[in-house]
């Protein structure tokens, strides 16, 4: 029997790895539902080679675009998530929440009763909603798999093992574009080499967060979740070829080190194939990746965002929609060149410790209402600053 699936978001990179890997094996999925918020061209197209009935088109005047478009078709077009309850008429096999920023946040929410599996590639929704996340998870009885490949991979090794036998969990970071620059050339960084990761192709926003190790942060809020684990067994170890993606040290003294090419494909094609082995074309062990693996830890003096995670409360707050709306102003005024990089840093440091942000940290979010308020008022806070 065919697997029924969803993908939120189908036209940004997650959601296009997805279908490059559905696309060689159509005869055992059927995409019910594909989402994306104005790119109706691209989503059009997808669903026309993919035999998709249903679409949700989030912005009104790609939606109307896209109706006028698709006047003459059988697809069903929808500008609504509260709409599934019109697609899911019981539950589907897998979703993929791979939408960006907390506009995620709603739609993978509100999807998690109508499917038995979702894969989530949203760090928003993971890091500040994570409680609410789980709660559905739970009402549902849905399975949830994390997409980030450090996420996967620590999942993948907890395979057999309680939390309770882990000693010390290490997630990579390449180190970006900066890893070997001195302190004086932040002087001259502009927003087109913080573009340039060594390793990954990635949209705007998150290539700059892996410049400035923010992505890192964030990485770590997220496995704290996930794995209800303290900050405190957490650490960050650079890794300038991005192979090995997780480390567990369990308390028995064994050590299990995950790794494989940077690929996004790798960790996608294992949520959706989750207990199978279905093969995908990579490249061979690479020996001379593997003899000088140079894992070292995080220069701070160099990447000191790394230090906000010494200020974060220890149980999922409201302060973590603060740190997320902070930073993304900021590295949008960085990539408007109103700000510089070194300013972008310390920028963001000064604004998630003003006092009045303190009290969010002893406050979790009771619904999505809570998160997006807290950010409106972030946001209006932000924008009567003078940078």
């Amino acid at each position: 029997m065919r697997k029924k699936i969803a993908i939120l978001g189908s036209t940004g990179s997650i959601g296009e790895n997805l279908l490059k890997i559905i696309k060689k094996d159509k005869k055992n999925f059927e995409i019910i539902l594909l989402s994306a918020n104005k790119n109706y061209k691209k989503i059009f197209k997808q669903a026309k080679e993919f035999k998709v009935k249903n679409l949700i088109i989030n912005n009104k005047t790609s939606y109307d675009l896209l109706k006028k478009k698709s006047k003459y078709s059988d697809i069903n077009i929808y500008n609504n998530y509260n709409d599934f309850k019109k697609i899911f008429k019981k539950k589907i096999d897998y979703v993929m929440s791979s939408i960006i920023g907390l506009d995620g946040l709603y739609p993978t929410l509100n999807i998690i009763k109508y499917t038995k599996k979702i894969a989530i590639a949203n760090k928003e929704t993971l890091i500040c909603a994570w409680n609410l996340i789980k709660k559905e998870l739970i009402k549902n009885k849905t399975t949830f798999i994390p997409v980030d490949s450090e996420h996967y991979s620590i999942f993948n090794l907890l395979k057999n093992h309680k939390i309770y036998d882990v000693e010390k969990i290490y997630i990579t970071a390449s180190g970006g574009p900066f890893l070997n620059y001195s302190r004086e050339k932040f002087k001259s960084i502009t927003p087109k080499m913080a573009l340039k990761h060594p390793n990954w192709r990635m949209g705007k926003k998150i290539s700059i967060d892996s410049a400035t190790l923010m992505n890192k942060v964030f990485e770590v809020i997220e496995a704290k979740n996930i794995f209800d684990i303290p900050y405190k067994k957490i650490s960050i170890l650079i890794h300038p070829n991005s192979y090995v993606h997780a480390i567990i040290k369990f308390k028995n003294g064994i050590i299990k080190i995950l790794l494989h090419d940077p690929n996004m494909l790798i960790p996608i094609n294992n949520s959706i194939y989750e207990n199978e082995i279905k093969k995908i074309n990579t490249f061979d062990l690479n020996l001379k990746i593997l003899n000088n693996l140079s894992l070292r830890k995080v220069d701070l003096k160099k990447f000191p965002v790394i230090n906000i995670l010494n200020k974060m409360p220890k149980n999922n707050s409201l302060y973590e929609t603060i740190l997320i709306t902070v930073n993304d102003f900021f590295v949008y005024k960085f990539l408007e060149n109103k700000i510089n990089y070194e300013k972008l840093i310390k920028i963001i440091i000064k604004f998630i410790q003003l006092k009045e942000f303190n009290k969010y940290k002893n406050i979790k979010p009771k619904n999505i209402e809570d998160i997006y308020k807290l950010k409106d008022y972030v946001s209006f806070k932000l924008s009567q600053i003078s940078i």
